[in-house]
Formats: structure tokens, C-alpha cells, sequence
């Protein structure tokens, strides 16, 4: 893998991975649009890498939200020792009871199911069926709850919803997104939500899959762009949603989502 590739696929992961269109449908797209799967190298290199630039995208919301991170585990512990009752410490303990179902559901579809899954006209299919749900799912729900109000069956409701993220093209961040819109969650705190609960697994899926990676100047510049991308588009979402909508996430899934089938036809 090039400099070149491990940097636009960084810069593609940084993108996708934090706003509702799925990161992993288009890291395994992209190299198969520009015909970089076609050299046995790169396949090689590509192996635990498209892991490594979710790390980037890990780091960038583990900094973004530092000090929010840092009151949610002080709120937790305290919740348990002193048996002090907070937002934050419910808010953490609600973020663990989450991410135990999607993640274990999430790990048997990938080790059973994974390759199966990755095929360009499934990706396809999944970008334009959940971009269509998304928009209607978007359009139709009440923001009646904020982030600081969410309740337990909210949380892990979304949570659970993250199973289906490991289907390429459906998007972990759209999924608990709209699992959060359909809810009632405001558009604002149901992004940020999706960010602070998409980290524990992504940190796990880094931990399980840190021997496959190949430590060179592309796998840093993979991470790096991704990091710096993550933070460009954390703060620009956040920004965005306080006034705008998933619309425009919707439309673009559904021409990426006909953009592929066009080229499965032509190839």
C-alpha cells in the first residue's frame, strides 16, 4: 500500500465513519471503484488496516469529548462507590449496558459473516434502503428529548441497533442516528450520543485485531489523516444539526448506493 492510498482511504475513513453513511461500505468500495483490489499487495496490506484508521476516528472523538469522557467515568465510579446520583454517571452506565449487545452480536456476524457481506451490490443495496429510512425516519420524528434527558430504553435501543452496523453500506453512526431520531431524540444529541458510543467497541475492535496490523509510514499516515479529518467532522456535524437535517446524507447514500450498482452493471 502507497503513502497516496493509506492517506485518501485515512481521509475517506475520517469522513464516513462519523457522519451517517458508512465508513466500512465505502473503505471496502472506493479501492474497488479505483481498481486497487485488482493487486494481491495491497489486498495483503489492507488486512487489519481499515481497523487501524477506525482507531484514528477513535482517538479524534476520545479527544473531542476528553473532558465529557473524563465526567462520565468519575460519574460511574462514584455512582457505584458513594452512591451519588448524577447525569453523567447514569449516562455511563447506560453507554456499558449498550454496547454489550451490539458488540457481541456485532462480533458474530463479522467472524461468521463478514466477507459474505462485502459484496459491492449488498453495500449498494444497504446505502440506498438506509438512506431512504433515514430521510422518512428524520423527517417524520419529534425532537423531544435531549442528550442529558435520554432515558434507559432509548440508550440501549440504539445500543442493540449497532448489530446491524456491520453489514457494509448500513453505517453504525446512521443506524443509531435513526434508531435515535425514531425515538424522539434531537438530531444534536442523538449524533453525539452515536460518537461517545461508537468508541468502546471501536477500541475493542482495535485491541482484537492489533496483531494483524503492519506498522509503516502508510498505516501512520492512514490514522493520522483519519484523526484529523475525525475532529474537522465531529464539530462540523455537531454544528450542522443544531439547524439542518440527515437530508443531505440521504440523498448522497442513495446516489452512492446507485453510483455502485451502475458500475457492477458496466464491469
Amino acid at each position: 500500500m502507497t503513502v497516496f492510498q493509506a492517506l485518501v482511504l485515512g481521509v475517506i475513513q475520517g469522513l464516513t465513519e462519523l457522519l451517517p453513511i458508512s465508513s466500512s461500505g465505502h473503505l471496502d468500495i472506493i479501492p474497488w471503484l479505483l481498481n486497487w483490489t485488482n493487486n494481491p499487495e495491497f489486498n495483503l496490506a489492507f488486512e487489519g488496516f481499515d481497523v487501524a484508521l477506525h482507531f484514528g476516528t477513535f482517538l479524534a472523538i476520545a479527544l473531542f469529548f476528553f473532558k465529557d469522557w473524563i465526567k462520565l467515568i468519575v460519574g460511574g465510579f462514584n455512582q457505584v462507590v458513594k452512591k451519588e446520583k448524577t447525569t453523567e454517571g447514569r449516562m455511563f452506565w447506560y453507554l456499558v449496558i449498550a454496547t454489550i449487545p451490539g458488540g457481541i452480536i456485532g462480533l458474530l456476524l463479522d467472524t461468521f459473516a463478514g466477507d459474505l457481506l462485502k459484496k459491492p451490490v449488498i453495500i449498494a443495496i444497504a446505502l440506498i434502503v438506509m438512506g431512504i429510512i433515514l430521510y422518512f425516519v428524520d423527517k417524520k420524528s419529534k425532537s423531544v428529548t435531549d442528550y442529558e434527558h435520554m432515558t434507559f430504553k432509548q440508550t440501549f435501543l440504539i445500543g442493540l441497533s449497532q448489530c446491524l452496523a456491520f453489514i457494509p453500506g448500513v453505517s453504525r453512526s446512521g443506524i443509531t442516528m435513526t434508531t435515535g431520531r425514531a425515538m424522539g431524540v434531537d438530531r444534536t444529541s442523538a449524533a453525539r450520543y452515536s460518537f461517545m458510543l461508537s468508541a468502546p467497541i471501536v477500541f475493542a475492535a482495535t485491541i482484537f485485531k492489533i496483531k494483524d496490523f503492519v506498522f509503516s509510514i502508510p498505516f501512520f499516515v492512514g490514522i493520522l489523516a483519519s484523526f484529523i479529518v475525525g475532529i474537522i467532522v465531529i464539530k462540523w456535524l455537531l454544528h450542522y444539526l443544531q439547524k439542518g437535517s440527515f437530508k443531505i446524507f440521504a440523498i448522497y447514500r442513495v446516489i452512492f448506493g446507485l453510483i455502485i450498482l451502475a458500475f457492477v452493471f458496466i464491469r
